[in-house]
């Protein structure tokens, strides 16, 4: 009996420890040699709070906004952003507050509309009237939210793996983060741990995990072993309300290009069909062999097919797959 007490007791202290020892926040210039197209970082305060993103292409070509995902960063983007500004446009890919290199603010609800809100006031910060909304999975909620809420900024939309419902918040790991007193004790443990972010990504890509090298695998783990993190991830799904997307899809009047993994665990292909049958005169584009982020694992044929769409008129309103390498 006093084993096992002694036990729980060590096991009690080791997480009080990792949480004491936590860094409260990453600082970007410490590990500027890890962070993807570094030269091409800025800042800037959105409502007296610091922002960070990266920016590339003639500020006079057409604006593509880039809006990254639950857990994520303008990391997700590293494979398109400079890619997508060499097809002549002005590409902008922010950090949302609570991840990356933004300020992750205790008084913040970390609401999708509240994470809609500063995105319409980081374009007016930036002196952006109107742009492309590309948003990947969570950040497709986001963007969608920005099309509805603040509908003249939004001059096409691109959903990308979104997230249109609160399902996701029924996988063990979400129902964990939201529970109050045990997702406070375990983010730190299970966000922060590099042999479970590896795990993680290995299902995100699918069968390309080899895509995943060690230099991406420690830029994206930096900004998670964070206290401000910690607490950003947990008020995000402790405060997830992602129906709405589902909801309100046809009030949403911007041209708009899906694109989805057929493979995709997270958030299925079917979700996809769904918001393309509620968005008048939208496409649907699926990606075979292909999970969560399409951006990553096949991203020449997203910057082709993201910049076609930008430069048309008009979506055609017809679903296909796109052939992929």
């Amino acid at each position: 009996m006093k084993k096992r007490y002694w036990i729980a007791g060590a096991a009690g202290a080791a997480v009080a420890a990792k949480l004491l020892l936590r860094p409260a926040d990453v600082d970007w210039q410490k590990n500027r040699e890890k962070v993807f197209h570094a030269d091409h970082s800025r800042f800037c305060e959105v409502d007296r709070l610091r922002v960070h993103y990266q920016e590339a292409g003639n500020k006079d070509s057409p604006t593509i906004l880039l809006i990254h995902g639950f857990c994520s960063s303008t990391l997700v983007w590293s494979k398109v952003f400079l890619e997508l500004a060499e097809e002549g446009f002005h590409v902008v890919a922010p950090d949302l507050l609570g991840y990356g290199y933004s300020a992750k603010p205790r008084n913040f609800d970390y609401t999708i509309r509240a994470q809609a809100r500063m995105i319409a006031g980081f374009m007016e910060r930036i002196g952006e009237d109107r742009a492309t909304l590309v948003g990947s999975s969570y950040g497709g909620a986001v963007a969608a939210t920005v099309a509805l809420d603040y509908p003249e900024l939004v001059e096409k939309l691109v959903l990308v793996g979104t997230v249109s419902d609160n399902a996701p918040t029924r996988y063990l790991l979400m129902r964990l983060f939201a529970s109050p007193i045990l997702g406070d004790l375990l983010s730190p443990l299970l966000v922060g741990s590099r042999r479970l972010l590896r795990r993680r990504m290995k299902r995100v890509f699918d069968r390309h995990s080899w895509r995943l090298d060690e230099r991406r695998l420690d830029a994206r783990h930096l900004p998670l072993r964070t206290r401000g993190t910690h607490r950003a991830l947990v008020r995000t799904v402790r405060h997830w309300d992602a129906d709405r997307i589902q909801r309100e899809a046809t009030q949403i009047s911007q041209p708009t290009l899906i694109l989805w993994g057929q493979d995709d665990l997270d958030v299925p292909v079917s979700s996809g069909e769904r918001l393309q049958a509620s968005i008048g005169g939208s496409q649907l584009v699926t990606f075979p062999d292909c999970g969560h982020l399409p951006q990553e694992e096949f991203p020449r044929e997203f910057v082709a097919l993201v910049s076609s769409f930008s430069r048309t008129a008009a979506v055609v309103d017809e679903d296909r797959v796109i052939a992929t390498a």
